[in-house]
């Protein structure tokens, strides 16, 4: 247990962070998540909007410093690849 009040404190505001910061990784694992859902469908327009707003979410994860930012270019272009995969079918 902490000794010093600002030890205490400190604890305080990690708990918050790390529970804020779980959201948001929640958050954008749900979109990318939405996006694989809507590319699995086939439907290329619906799997296009998905991928949209998968990759709004996915860089505003890295903007609040809960994604790298190579992590997160990597997973866009995945995701890009997919749907443009599906055009070609």
């Amino acid at each position: 247990m902490a000794n010093h009040k600002s030890a205490v404190k400190s604890i305080r505001k990690t708990a918050r962070r790390t529970e804020i910061n779980k959201n948001r990784v929640s958050r954008v694992r749900t979109y990318i998540r939405k996006a694989e859902e809507a590319i699995e469908t086939g439907v290329k327009d619906s799997a296009q909007a998905a991928l949209k707003i998968a990759e709004k979410e996915i860089m505003r994860g890295v903007n609040k410093g809960v994604i790298h930012h190579n992590t997160a270019s990597r997973k866009v272009s995945r995701l890009c690849k997919r749907v443009k995969a599906l055009g070609a079918v």
